[in-house]
């Protein structure tokens, strides 16, 4: 299971995780979707023997289109691989022992390189993934511009290459009606709101992913000062909304997690989409300390291996939707 679900992290009661993208490509070579399959696995193998130069991270290489389907979505559903590697014919991913760091080719461009740590930690995240891109840049010739920076196949994301984000949980400031105002104020500031699984996917369980909008013009540190910076300041409101429940809605914010619990420790049905409602009662109610053994680990767990692929392969057959709504509310009486 990936580090950044199991381990503790900072502030992780509302950052879930902090993820940095760095998009690169190499020169004199077309973009994938150009790339014919000689190409494509010419270019896997040059990336991978680049990354194995240097021994800190152990890599796996998955060749995506040898992997079964449900294999290839348990990556996603881990965000280790985005939903267009997913679907790739000529793509792969390399991914360290501890599912921190993961490095795709192929994608939309030659090379992505991602960190993704538990809790508040993008700026070791960035470290991270810049001590990864500086192993490559050593033996890969990256298409550079003095003016514009890194190019790359779209256009937003000429300069830095970087995505930087925060996942965070914010039932609170949901359940008083201040989330929409707030995720407006993000907007109207150069960032942009995400679901679970990026760009395109919907707001499951008051999960939302904050990141830059803008790479040309701005300097690393600048795009991960932005994040913080507006990272905090939600986090902020966030806990000003659960004071503002707690203080004049206790009753009802008891009642509304102890609902939510006897569903979850009883059901022998559950939908992707209710167990992504409940688990977030839960998580605001283990903040807020209604009980005391539940940790954060655990119901990132219980998030990530009651998603659709997870339950196939924990099935070891294919399910229909129904069968897998069963299972799932197996799962989770079992974690529980």
């Amino acid at each position: 299971m990936s580090g950044w679900i199991t381990q503790e992290g900072p502030q992780n009661e509302i950052v879930i995780s902090s993820r940095v993208r760095l998009a690169r490509n190499i020169a004199y070579t077309p973009f994938p979707a150009y790339l014919d399959t000689e190409e494509a696995n010419k270019l896997i193998d040059n990336v991978y023997r680049a990354a194995k130069k240097k021994e800190d991270h152990a890599y796996t290489l998955y060749a995506i289109d040898k992997m079964p389907q449900t294999e290839r979505q348990i990556l996603l559903e881990k965000h280790l691989i985005s939903p267009d590697l997913v679907k790739s014919s000529k793509g792969a991913a390399l991914i360290s022992g501890d599912e921190m760091i993961s490095i795709m080719i192929n994608e939309e461009d030659h090379i992505r390189i991602q960190s993704i740590l538990p809790g508040f930690q993008v700026n070791k995240a960035w470290s991270i993934a810049n001590e990864v891109d500086d192993v490559l840049e050593e033996a890969l010739d990256y298409t550079y511009d003095e003016k514009l920076g890194y190019l790359t196949c779209c256009p937003t994301n000429v300069g830095t290459g970087m995505r930087a984000s925060a996942m965070i949980h914010l039932p609170a400031l949901n359940m008083i009606g201040n989330i929409s105002k707030i995720l407006q104020a993000v907007t109207q500031i150069g960032l942009t709101i995400r679901g679970l699984y990026g760009e395109g996917t919907e707001f499951l369980g008051n999960l939302f992913q904050i990141s830059n909008q803008i790479t040309l013009g701005l300097s690393e540190e600048e795009i991960v000062g932005n994040i913080n910076a507006v990272t905090s300041q939600i986090v902020e409101k966030e806990r000003e909304a659960r004071n503002i429940l707690l203080n004049n809605n206790r009753i009802q914010l008891e009642d509304k997690f102890w609902r939510s619990w006897g569903i979850l420790k009883n059901a022998r049905v559950m939908t992707s989409q209710e167990a992504m409602k409940l688990l977030s009662d839960i998580r605001l109610g283990m903040d807020l300390n209604f009980i005391e053994n539940l940790t954060v680990p655990l119901l990132n767990e219980i998030m990530i291996e009651t998603q659709p692929a997870s339950i196939q392969k924990y099935a070891g057959e294919e399910l229909t939707p129904e069968a897998r709504d069963i299972i799932r509310a197996e799962i989770i009486r079992g974690k529980l």
